[in-house]
């Protein structure tokens, strides 16, 4: 090994220790739910999971889970194409396309692999992908692997899609993407008018509904039906690891042909094992259990209001929005890694975020709610925001 080369990531390493941006892991050593236990630190409440609906460890997934393993076995060593399909796969494909309103899913290892596998398979040098620049990094680099010109719009700002979508006309195909929720704002994106310019400009939309799918909407389908447009977004890719149970494994769902074209094409696809069949199997008690009933849903939105009006009351300023991811914005990364560290004290576990996964002068602590909260949670959470803001003179 080139002794100047390690040299180099030590010295990178500790400029960014020094700047106060050094992502620490720290070690769960319970289940993922509202009170976990952290190693060295005792029981804590967990603010900063996508467990939204609280089904990490829900004790009917659990025993799902368990018949699953006997019936299907552990994994299947293959990738789908050769001998990696079973009939649970089929099953869970066919259910997520009946939830989301779709034609035909396609399932991945995970979402990530989802976008990776999307824009190179279906876009070529003579098309466009126009890309909002909050996407997430998913999204960014499955468009770094097309050869589609590409174009990047301004946040949800729908003057400068259209300039783009104009400078884009002599493409073959344009195709606007899209996170259905942005992950560290929690902003949602205007499916409306981005479907109203889709088809004025004869425009293919696809979104990344990771941070939706289950929960947002009437009935959890998510972006897509929260803003009504239900039957116009052409392609969408989620994940099984959020709200949907928060395991592993994403999927893309859409227009049959799309569909069709990625599993003859797509890579991550034809050249990753396939899902574990316990997940498909565990996934599809998931869909049961929100098919029949709102509880879940009504009392993630319930906890998601009265947070975000008690931390607004005490002067901490929050990203406006209606979804249970509510950052608190802060602005230094010292600060928010400071912050994060003297809530973990008072029993509160979240995170603070810097660059770059967030821009620079925008750190924050994201908090996100999940309907497993209750609200001798959401107010111990409060108090405990209360005392360390007001010590590191965050608020008054």
């Amino acid at each position: 090994m080139d002794p100047a080369f390690l040299e180099r990531l030590r010295q990178q390493l500790d400029q960014v220790r020094t700047d106060g941006l050094f992502k620490s892991e720290r070690v769960i050593t319970s289940p993922q739910q509202a009170d976990i236990r952290v190693e060295g630190g005792g029981e804590v409440i967990n603010f900063c999971a996508n467990n939204y609906l609280g089904l990490a460890n829900h004790p009917g997934l659990i025993a799902a889970a368990h018949e699953a393993l006997d019936r299907f076995g552990y994994g299947l060593a293959s990738v789908r194409f050769i001998c990696g399909t079973q009939s649970v796969h089929k099953e869970l494909e066919k259910r997520i396309s009946g939830f989301l309103g779709t034609e035909d899913t396609i399932l991945y290892p995970s979402a990530f692999d989802a976008n990776g596998g999307l824009f190179e398979t279906i876009l070529d040098d003579g098309d466009a992908v126009i890309s909002d620049e909050l996407n997430h990094a998913s999204i960014i680099d499955g468009i770094r692997l097309c050869k589609a010109q590409r174009f990047r719009y301004r946040h949800n700002d729908m003057d400068d899609l259209r300039r783009k979508l104009r400078q884009a006309e002599d493409c073959r195909t344009r195709l606007i993407a899209t996170d259905g929720v942005f992950s560290m704002d929690g902003t949602i994106a205007d499916l409306g008018a981005i479907c109203d310019l889709a088809e004025s400009h004869n425009a293919i939309v696809m979104i990344d509904d990771c941070h939706a799918t289950g929960f947002l909407g009437e009935n959890g389908r998510g972006t897509h039906e929260y803003r009504g447009v239900i039957d116009r977004v052409d392609i969408i890719t989620g994940t099984l690891g959020k709200a949907l149970g928060g395991a592993s494994g994403g999927f893309t769902s859409g227009r049959r042909e799309i569909v069709d074209w990625l599993r003859q094409r797509s890579r991550p696809y034809l050249f990753s094992n396939t899902l574990a069949p316990v997940i498909a199997a565990t996934s599809i008690r998931v869909l049961d259990l929100l098919e029949n009933g709102d509880e879940l849903r009504s009392r993630l939105r319930e906890n998601s209001v009265y947070f975000r009006e008690k931390m607004t009351a005490l002067g901490f300023e929050l990203l406006p929005g209606e979804h249970p991811i509510i950052p608190v914005m802060l602005g230094d990364a010292k600060l928010a890694s400071s912050m994060a560290d003297q809530l973990l004290e008072n029993g509160i576990y979240v995170i603070g975020f810097s660059y770059p996964v967030v821009p620079k002068g925008k750190a924050r602590i994201r908090t996100q709610m999940s309907a497993a909260h209750t609200r001798a949670h959401l107010d111990k959470a409060i108090a405990a925001f209360a005392r360390v803001g007001r010590n590191l003179g965050v608020i008054d």
